[in-house]
This record gives structure tokens, C-alpha cells and sequence, in this order.
């Protein structure tokens, strides 16, 4: 569905492998029915056999063709960049203007959220 499950909001010089692993270790534990986990091509690696020893979770890679040119939408990963749109809706979260990245996560948890309430309310 695209909503966030958990977040962590870090330093950009942390490398994204490294900061998916602060994001895994938060939800350790609180999604028992969590199986599978796509990622982009980013994530490969030395990620793949952590994530399987860490949590017990398949993380699959969704990888791009090299044979297609120009843009094509592919399966799974535009889930991603449809929740960033969701979260660029809110007027808050269209830019950095928090100080601490504990604000950010909650700016983002909140949005998510006011997200869910209104998939709920009828009309």
C-alpha cells in the first residue's frame, strides 16, 4: 500500500546500505508477518545476507533492465516514489525545515497517519 512502516531520518553522509540497517533494527521485532522487503539496486550487496541473518527477511533487489531505453515504470519501485509524492503533499514535509531529524520522523509519521484517517472516513 505504500505507507511507511517505520522511519529514520539521518546525516547524508551516511551511505544508503548503512542506513537501511538503522531502519531494519527499528522494525525488528514489530512486524512479525514481514517476509519480504524490495529494494533498488543500491541496496545489494553485503545487505542481502544481513538482512536474511538480521530479521529472517528476504530482501530482493528490483533491478532495472539495461536493454530499455528511456524511462519505464518498473514493478514495485514506483510504491516508493508514490509515497514520497503523498508526503510532498504536505505543506511541512515539501521541505527540510525541521532542525531535528526526530522532528522530520514525525512530520513524516504524522502525514502518514492524517493519510490513513482520511482512507478511513467515509466520503
Amino acid at each position: 500500500m505504500g505507507m511507511i512502516l517505520g522511519i529514520v531520518v539521518h546525516a547524508a553522509n551516511i551511505q544508503d546500505r548503512d542506513g537501511a540497517k538503522l531502519v531494519l533494527d527499528r522494525l525488528h521485532g514489530r512486524y512479525s508477518r514481514l517476509k519480504l522487503i524490495w529494494a533498488d539496486g543500491g541496496y545489494a550487496g553485503k545487505l542481502i545476507e544481513w538482512t536474511a541473518s538480521f530479521g529472517n527477511w528476504v530482501l530482493e533487489i528490483v533491478k532495472r533492465s539495461d536493454d530499455v531505453a528511456g524511462f519505464k515504470v518498473l514493478p514495485r519501485r514506483w510504491i516508493v516514489e508514490r509515497t514520497f509524492g503523498w508526503l510532498g503533499r504536505y505543506r511541512r514535509m515539501s521541505k527540510d525545515y525541521e532542525m531535528l531529524p526526530a522532528s522530520s520522523e514525525a512530520m513524516a509519521l504524522i502525514a502518514m497517519i492524517n493519510l490513513m484517517l482520511h482512507r478511513l472516513s467515509p466520503g
